[in-house]
């Protein structure tokens, strides 16, 4: 069984609060958070399946663990507009790890939902990547196309973030799972604040496996589904992303990238 902790540290380093469990672990925390505090999600078993509540506010994810410690830096200042304002508020915080269950790891699902997800290379799967990043503020970093908010009428902080390209026109964005996974489908939801927004009429699908297959996209608000033939793959990107040639807006954006499947 792995032995797993949740340490909250201060930006010195010093810890704050601290625990350790066997399979499971909870931490309660009864302070307001500081700028500079880090919860670190420590574990002796890598590549395995995990599910993480690092805040009540935000709920449980189920997450593939690469590296020992997994650090996550408590939003402040403007990465704070990218999560609910209720998240990390107040004086008393509820944190929880636990190993996945078989049946949670054996079920189709989304396997790109990561609402912990962070940049850099954090061992924390499903991760998200992409070559630019409107003005680099964080309502607009890729990590918004998989934290689940499907909400896409409006632009800026939470719940309207999405992935922003900065009007440019080789703008792409890369999921990572970080090992196989068999999908069949993908969900498509493209920011819909018109007439602020633009939109693409198609994309490209890259898959890991050397495949690819162009997405038509619409003008709609509603999520837009991609189905095709079982792969295996652990990453996939979308580029060649054509805005619609008659519509006056540069502001194409995407607010969420779902792929779902089963664990390989």
């Amino acid at each position: 069984m792995a032995n797993l902790s949740l340490t909250i540290k201060n930006e010195l380093g010093d810890i704050l609060a601290a625990s350790e469990g066997s399979g499971y672990v909870n931490l309660v925390y009864r302070k307001e958070y500081s700028k500079g505090d880090t919860i670190v999600f420590g574990t002796d078993e890598i590549n395995r399946f995990y599910v993480v509540q690092f805040d009540d506010a935000m709920g449980e994810n189920y997450v593939y663990i690469t590296k020992n410690e997994f650090e996550f830096k408590v939003p402040f200042d403007d990465r704070k507009t990218a999560y609910s304002p209720k998240a990390f508020y107040g004086k008393m915080h509820l944190l929880s790890v636990r190993l996945a269950t078989e049946e949670e790891i054996g079920a189709y699902k989304n396997l790109s939902y990561n609402i912990y997800d962070e940049h850099g290379d954090t061992g924390c799967y499903p991760h998200a990547t992409a070559n630019v990043e409107t003005r680099n503020e964080p309502s607009f970093f890729a990590r918004s196309v998989i934290d689940g908010v499907r909400e896409n009428t409006d632009h800026g902080i939470w719940p309207y973030c999405s992935w922003g390209i900065d009007r440019r026109d080789d703008a792409e964005i890369e999921l990572h799972f970080g090992r196989r996974i068999r999908t069949n489908k993908m969900v498509l939801v493209i920011r819909a604040d018109f007439p602020h927004d633009s939109w693409w009429d198609e994309a490209r699908l890259s898959f890991s496996d050397g495949t690819e297959m162009t997405v038509k996209l619409e003008k709609t608000k509603d999520p837009q589904v991609v189905t095709f033939d079982w792969k295996e793959i652990d990453s996939v990107k979308l580029d060649r992303l054509i805005k619609n040639a008659e519509d006056p807006s540069p502001f194409p954006a995407l607010s969420q990238w779902e792929v779902y499947g089963f664990e390989v």
